[in-house]
């Protein structure tokens, strides 16, 4: 029995490890893909998802079809269309190990003689696929989800390297092209010292430039920022070579850019010697990279070869090492943030790494600190894997100092002493001062201005501390008590700047309530969740008298969220602030939807479980779209349920015994489309002119079929 109880211990021990990061893979997917924010490095997150699919493969038991190690994460966005790729986008298999390269080297030779590899720059940008009808730009689409992306084809056409007509006549009539969105570093550097002296926040690196740029809504912005597209894999079904590198040459021919960087191996020793050669030289190219991805040249191989869930077999994505230098700790100083939390951050002397100067890097908090064991006076590693912020990875203890001491964590706020606090199962340490600390203060009105947020041009970060040193504003509401009068006198504004930042202020009236609510600053509620919970909710007052578990009915909302939002509402200043901007005429209600239909009027309908197609506030929006009512709990007068997988025991043991009837998803949908095509019908019969012939063809414009089937030729990633 007691080895009974131990075996049991251990499986949820793994079962926990397990679900545990993949909770974590697809938070840092977010960040990555949707956010433009990563907070770790490609290194470690490879490191995690290793772990995970080598646990899953020992423990097929708790196989999820869900799990991130079998999809792509996804930069979809709701501000833009999304389309269907008509061949899914994988992503790739990577690689840190020289050793591990072999043995992919070797698997395939086993399978084919004379292979030839193709080696090529990994670029560090954002992917695309362009899509073209008998030579001229159809349309660019976003990588997305791997099975459908995000339209941003007028954005792409202001890239000047990308061809809107082609050359030549022996292209197919019909094929897509997918490559990277770049931003080169002259572009990033003139685009941070614009944004330096507006007092915007910089870009972190070249990537989240390039696909932050990729995303606005405004196309001339776009062309403005210099981005570059390189091309580098083609897909049809009636290309005209049966290898990836003649292809790549012929589209060069077409007009694209295709990388001079390319080369074709045929050993692993000419792979690893071009390997060596860029992982020296790449810090002289002008654009980032950060590896080299080896391809199997020949379709047919390819073919053979064949995909696992996630990436082909027939390519690797090599990634370089994270550049490293030494330097010494010379102290530890701390930020304070707009919700209070306090962060460690190293000043170091003078470094370069990765083509710039190092000075500082961010330490996270005390924890890692004490992980490190970092003491001021240190010599200490310093990483800039991919481009990104940099980051202490440890100490050189042979060149620590006999009087070092170790690092203590300061009490108190280093900007208006208030005690510091810890709240439970967190690693970072608060200042809970918020109405009277200068950063957060400052933090919230930066955050409220923000494009994401109000979008209220004119106000960076050095104009809002501005306004505050000057006792114009002391809160978000105070911004819509300002006048251009006031303004003008204020140093480096005047009159047109002042003019200019009240008509922005005066448009911020009709930002939507979800972005009204993410401007508020609520701790843990992101630009997501507040859009679900402006969907859910509908109007704030309902927000603000919400229960934690009604609150938790809302996609994405979890406890540590929910006990958030009720201690915002539960701070009168807060609730003040909102009803100051309520009377400013912000909108604290969701806009009203015209009806598709009236399927649904005077249905009370419960949403519960997990879905395959649709997200549970897709639904919800779909059943009032339709006429009916949303309801949090199974009562007598609910009329149906839509469920999904694990729908709620407790619920479904009520509506059975209610005797209320069960849809599913599939049975929802098809219902809803059942109305829609019967309105449909109605209304063009209605419309139709009644002299015209109904069995005369009508002309039409017809595109090649769709199909999730992978391509003869060119399966892509």
């Amino acid at each position: 029995m007691r080895d009974t109880n131990v075996n049991m211990v251990s499986q949820n021990a793994i079962k926990e490890q397990i679900e545990g990061l993949r909770r974590e893979l697809n938070y840092h997917n977010h960040k990555y893909y949707v956010e433009n924010a990563p907070e770790i490095s490609d290194f470690d997150f490879d490191a995690k998802m290793r772990l995970l699919q080598d646990l899953e493969a020992a423990h097929p038991e708790y196989a999820d079809p869900n799990s991130p190690s079998v999809r792509v994460g996804s930069d979809r966005c709701s501000e833009f269309q999304s389309v269907e790729h008509r061949y899914p986008m994988l992503s790739l298999s990577n690689t840190y190990s020289i050793e591990e390269l072999g043995e992919f080297i070797e698997r395939i030779e086993r399978e084919a003689a004379d292979v030839e590899f193709v080696c090529e720059l990994k670029f560090d940008g954002t992917a695309i696929s362009l899509t073209y009808e008998n030579g001229r730009l159809l349309r660019a689409v976003t990588r997305g989800d791997g099975v459908q992306g995000d339209d941003v084809t007028a954005n792409v056409r202001t890239i000047r390297s990308v061809p809107l007509v082609l050359s030549g006549d022996d292209y197919p009539a019909y094929f897509e092209i997918r490559g990277e969105i770049l931003m080169p570093y002259s572009s990033f550097d003139r685009i941070n010292a614009e944004r330096e002296a507006a007092g915007e926040q910089l870009f972190a690196n070249p990537r989240n430039a390039a696909a932050g740029t990729l995303k606005q809504q405004q196309s001339a912005i776009v062309a403005k920022r210099g981005l570059d597209c390189v091309l580098y894999q083609i897909a049809g079904d009636a290309l005209p070579f049966a290898n990836h590198w003649e292809n790549l040459q012929a589209a060069r021919r077409w007009g694209f850019k295709i990388s001079d960087k390319m080369q074709i191996c045929h050993s692993a020793k000419e792979v690893f010697d071009y390997i060596a050669y860029w992982d020296a030289e790449r810090k002289a190219l002008p654009f980032p990279t950060d590896g080299v991805v080896i391809k199997v040249n020949d379709f047919a191989l390819r073919r053979a070869l064949g995909f696992t869930a996630k990436s082909p077999r027939w390519a690797v994505a090599y990634k370089f090492k994270a550049e490293q230098a030494l330097t010494r700790l010379e102290s530890i100083s701390f930020q304070v943030g707009r919700t209070g939390a306090i962060t460690p951050v190293a000043n170091l002397a003078p470094v370069q790494l990765a083509g710039t100067t190092v000075k500082r890097a961010t330490l996270h908090n005390a924890e890692q600190i004490a992980a490190l064991d970092l003491r001021v006076g240190d010599m200490v590693y310093v990483e800039k894997g991919g481009e990104i912020i940099p980051k202490i990875t440890g100490s050189e203890p042979a060149e620590r100092s006999a009087d070092s001491r170790p690092f203590e964590m300061i009490a108190e706020c280093p900007e208006c002493g208030t005690p510091l606090v810890r709240y439970e199962g967190e690693a970072k340490h608060y200042c809970p001062n918020q109405s009277g600390c200068r950063p957060q203060i400052l933090g919230r009105i930066i955050h409220f201005i923000r494009r994401k947020a109000l979008d209220i041009d004119g106000l960076g970060a050095e104009t809002v501390e501005l306004l505050f040193e000057s006792g114009l504003i002391r809160d978000v509401a105070d911004l819509y008590d300002l006048r251009a009068v006031d303004l003008a006198s204020l140093p480096r504004l005047g009159d047109k700047s002042a003019d200019n930042i009240i008509r922005s202020i005066n448009r911020s009236r009709e930002v939507p309530f979800n972005r009204v609510l993410f401007g508020l600053g609520i701790r843990f509620v992101g630009e997501t969740t507040a859009k679900h919970l402006a969907g859910f909710f509908r109007n704030i007052d309902a927000l603000m008298v919400a229960q934690r578990e009604e609150l938790m009915q809302s996609e994405e909302v979890g406890e540590k969220i929910a006990d958030s939002i009720i201690e915002y509402f539960a701070d009168e200043a807060n609730c003040t602030i909102i009803e100051r901007l309520r009377t400013a005429g912000l909108q604290f209600e969701a806009e009203q939807r015209a009806l598709h239909s009236s399927l649904l009027a005077g249905k009370n309908v419960v949403i519960s479980g997990k879905f395959i197609d649709h997200t549970r506030d897709e639904l919800k929006e779909l059943i009032e779209l339709h006429g009916g009512k949303n309801q949090s709990g199974v009562g007598a007068n609910t009329d149906f349920i839509v469920a999904g997988e694990n729908m709620g025991p407790a619920k479904l043991q009520k509506a059975q015994k209610l005797g209320i009837s069960i849809l599913s998803e599939a049975e929802f949908v098809a219902l809803i489309a059942e109305e829609s095509d019967s309105e449909s019908v109605a209304e063009n019969a209605k419309n139709e002119p009644q002299n015209e012939s109904r069995n005369e063809p009508q002309p039409t414009q017809k595109e090649p079929a769709q199909t999730t089937q992978q391509p003869v030729q060119g399966t892509l990633f």
